[in-house]
Formats: C-alpha cells, sequence, structure tokens
C-alpha cells in the first residue's frame, strides 16, 4: 500500500495553503512509516484528518468574554442574508469555550452542522489587545505546530479541512474555520480542541516558524440542529466502464453526502511510498473522482459539493462517501436538484 499516494491525494482538495500542505505532509509521510495500515483508502481530505487531529485527553476550560451567537460567528465566512442568517440562527448553536496559554486565548465560538458533517468557528485573541501577528504576515501562510483542531465523536474514518480566517490585520484576533465530516453518523456529546503553536512558512528557509508558543486545550459539547432531506436509493448509472448504484444522498444547508457502490472491488498497486503508480490514479479517477456531484439552485446556479471522502474495497465490490461541508451556508428552499452522476433528484420542502 502506498501512503505518500495516500497523503497526495488528500491535499489535493483541500483548502490549506501550499506551505500548510509542505509541512503536512512532511509530518503525515513521517508517522505513516512508523505504521502499516490496513486496506482501505481515503480520499479527498480523510488521511489529513488522521494526520493534524490527534486523540487528546480532557481538561476543563470556561468561557472567556462575551458569548457570540452562531449567526455572529459563522455570517462572516458561510453567508450575511437573510435566509442564511435565519438557517444558522436556528440550526447552529454558540459554543463559548477556551483555554488560555503564553498571553494569547483560543475560544470556540460556535458549531453548525448535520447528521455527517459540523463545522467549527474558533477565535485567536491576544489578551492584552496588541497586534496579533507581525506586520508582514499573512494569514495563508499561517500553519498550526503538531498537535492542532478540533476532534469531533467520530466512530469510523472521516475527514475534513482547516484554514486561517483574518478579517482585519491589524486588530488583536483571527479565526480559525474547521469543518468535519465523518463516515457514520457524528455523536452529540463532548468535542476536544487542542492547538501547540501557531506558526508562519518561510519560503526561503523552507520551514516552518513559530508565531505564537502555547498549547491549548479545552472541551465542548455538540450540540446543533440535523436538518437534512434523505433522497435516493437503488438509482443506477453507468460511466468508464463501471456500475455504480447511489445508496443514498443526503442534502442539508450545511453540506452533502453521497453514498454509492461500484460493481467491482478496487484494486490498489504495491507502489513504493513516495510515488503514484498509473494504476492507483487511474483507479482513484474511475471510482472516486469522475463521479461528479452537482446542486442546482432555484435560480439556476449550479455549484460543485465538496469532493472529500473515502472508498472502501469489499468483497467484490467498493463502497464509497463523497461529499462534504458547504463553502456557504444554502437554505434548502433555495435548491432546485442535486445530481449525481447525472441522475437527478429533486429538492423538495415541506
Amino acid at each position: 500500500m502506498n501512503d505518500q499516494f495516500e497523503y497526495k491525494s488528500a491535499m489535493d482538495s483541500l483548502r490549506f495553503t501550499d506551505a500548510q500542505k509542505r509541512q503536512i505532509a512532511q509530518s503525515a509521510v513521517k508517522a505513516a512509516a512508523k505504521q502499516s495500515r490496513q486496506a482501505r483508502r481515503p480520499i479527498g481530505r480523510t488521511i489529513l484528518v488522521a494526520a493534524c487531529i490527534a486523540a487528546v485527553l480532557a481538561v476543563s476550560a470556561g468561557a472567556t468574554g462575551v458569548l457570540k451567537t452562531a449567526v455572529e460567528s459563522f455570517s462572516g465566512f458561510f453567508g450575511g442574508s437573510a435566509a442564511q442568517t435565519e438557517i444558522i440562527d436556528r440550526i447552529g448553536r454558540p459554543i463559548g469555550a477556551s483555554d488560555t496559554d503564553n498571553g494569547v486565548t483560543i475560544s470556540a465560538d460556535a458549531i453548525i452542522g448535520d447528521e455527517y458533517n459540523a463545522a467549527i468557528v474558533l477565535t485567536v485573541r491576544r489578551d492584552d489587545g496588541t497586534r496579533l501577528f507581525p506586520e508582514e504576515v499573512n494569514e495563508k501562510n499561517l500553519l498550526l505546530g503538531g498537535v492542532g483542531g478540533v476532534e469531533m465523536n467520530v466512530r469510523g474514518g472521516s475527514h475534513g479541512s482547516l484554514w486561517f480566517v483574518d478579517e482585519d490585520p491589524d486588530d488583536d484576533h483571527i479565526q480559525i474555520i474547521q469543518a468535519v465530516s465523518s463516515d457514520t453518523p457524528l455523536a452529540h456529546g463532548a468535542a476536544t480542541a487542542e492547538f501547540r503553536d501557531i506558526c508562519g512558512w518561510d519560503d526561503e528557509a523552507g520551514e516552518s516558524v513559530p508565531l505564537l508558543e502555547g498549547h491549548w486545550k479545552f472541551r465542548f459539547d455538540v450540540d446543533y440542529e440535523d436538518s437534512s432531506v434523505v433522497l435516493g436509493g437503488g438509482e443506477t448509472f453507468e460511466q468508464d466502464g463501471l456500475t455504480f448504484t447511489i445508496d443514498e444522498v443526503r442534502v442539508s444547508p450545511v453540506a452533502v453526502r453521497v453514498a454509492y457502490t461500484v460493481d467491482s472491488e478496487v484494486q490498489w498497486s504495491d507502489s513504493p511510498s513516495g510515488r503514484v503508480s498509473e494504476q492507483d490514479r487511474e483507479a482513484q479517477l474511475r471510482y472516486f473522482e469522475n463521479v461528479e456531484i452537482l446542486l442546482t439552485k432555484a435560480d439556476g446556479a449550479v455549484v460543485s459539493a465538496p469532493t472529500g471522502g473515502s472508498i472502501k474495497p469489499e468483497s467484490g465490490v467498493t463502497a464509497c462517501v463523497k461529499g462534504g461541508v458547504l463553502d456557504e451556508i444554502i437554505p434548502l428552499e433555495e435548491l432546485e436538484s442535486i445530481s449525481v452522476g447525472g441522475v437527478v433528484y429533486p429538492i423538495a420542502v415541506d
């Protein structure tokens, strides 16, 4: 099994910067060299979560400052129209948990999601009110040092992404947005956030440099409303010489999830670590990447669904899950249909 192939594939569809991807890939490959893996090939963002969101022990933390509403936390990043803010207010939840170290506080502000997906907004703030980073620092070159992120209650495979947003470089804070998607339903309950250092990528040195040193760890309760609609079941389509059976389609204002089964078992090569064979690349395209998922809005606009997910070879067939958190909140009333491999499902909301 080719571990480097997994890590490279994992980063092709991420919102991480090139600098962040380079550092994570280096760390992930080193970790992979220390252990053997089972025959399951995550695609999209799956491996990244395993590489940069480690299992952590829980500690207590208290809320700081004024508790933001879910609308205040999310509207600047996932849309601020009246319809979008109404959705955020209805299904999102404020959090307010935090931890402080070395004069810097990291807080989890709010969470929103559905049965298989979630998005969390966090804030990094300097306690004395001074500028968070030097003037020359660009948020696109920021990355986490070592452990970093929110670990949800995931019982199966998962994929996700994490990125920084700095609306005002001159102020004392910056936001972290994390998206998590799971192959199995996300269990509500306690989640753990842990961060160790925030770094910047130095292109000249070819390495990351710590900008904020510290170790932050806290827990919070996962609680939000699932407003998914479930479509499909048994429909088929053919492409690339394969027959695909759509097992289930789920659409929410936050995310899309499509589960399907391919009528043959994917075969991976035993190419050396660090190399992607033509056989593996072709299989990834045929079984996963070439399966097009499109959302059509009521106004005619077409939106491509996220491309994370997993491929799992089983006895004679291959089970796949594809999708993830959307780039914007889309009220279901504004969606006309979703297309999977050319099979169109109308989206009707009561």
